[in-house]
């Protein structure tokens, strides 16, 4: 196996391990520490669960444009105004972690699945440029990781055990 497939392997793992670490880590919060902004800046823990959810759909259909189309272009949104609607700021994640288990497991399967020439397929990000299927692979898995952390971090501001 080359360094490329191991990392690739490592960040398919990650993806399909990160549905049941928010699970886990969120387990048994009430919906005052679900939804209090403990650490100032940061997004409350509900907000970081249900942001994943919006994003990792976001970047499944990225995928599967660039897989399917020549350099699409790749619709960027405002992150921060999604995170303050209602249904985002929503104590009740039972949707959210639902989705998010889902499109994780579809994610997981197309990953394993591409062709080893679509890697390198890319889209066009207006803010990032050219994107490609490995990269994409790459920064969601670390983006899960990243906001793993946050969570972890908030839950630190505001005295919660994990």
């Amino acid at each position: 196996m080359t360094n490329d497939q191991t990392a690739r392997q490592a960040n398919i793992a990650a993806i399909g391990a990160l549905p049941g670490q928010v699970a886990a880590l969120t387990a048994g919060l009430t919906a005052e520490q679900l939804t209090t902004p403990y650490d100032k800046g940061e997004w409350t823990i509900a907000q970081n669960v249900h942001h994943l959810c919006d994003s990792h759909i976001n970047s499944y259909i990225r995928c599967k444009l660039i897989a399917t189309e020549e350099r699409p272009p790749l619709k960027p949104y405002d992150q921060d105004a999604w995170a303050r609607f209602p249904d985002a700021e929503e104590a009740d994640m039972a949707a959210s972690l639902a989705l998010l288990g889902g499109l994780h497991s579809r994610w997981v399967l197309f990953w394993q699945t591409l062709p080893d020439d679509a890697w390198a397929r890319t889209g066009v990000h207006p803010e990032s440029g050219a994107v490609s299927l490995d990269e994409q692979l790459r920064l969601y898995a670390e983006h899960g990781r990243a906001h793993l952390a946050q969570m972890q971090r908030v839950m630190v501001a505001g005295g919660i055990e994990a």
